[in-house]
């Protein structure tokens, strides 16, 4: 369970401007998680695009979703 401290450091990261490209896509290499609530909590979640297991997770999707669309 993480400690107060911790979610408020992610509450900052999440809130800062310079971490948030074209105001849609989330890029901070200093948070650990992957997938982060968007800026409005309310829209929904997104993905954490520095984090290399999000990069290697969309291509695995498009892999997927590719490979299906020529079999079937």
């Amino acid at each position: 369970m993480k400690s107060n401290t911790e979610k408020e450091i992610e509450g900052l990261h999440q809130k800062k401007p310079d971490n948030w490209k074209a105001g849609v896509f989330y890029s901070n290499p200093d948070d650990a998680r992957i997938i982060v609530p968007k800026r409005n909590p309310a829209l929904g979640w997104t993905l954490n695009f520095t984090d290399r297991r999000t990069i290697w997770a969309l291509l695995a999707i498009v892999v997927i979703v590719v490979a299906y669309s020529l079999l079937f």
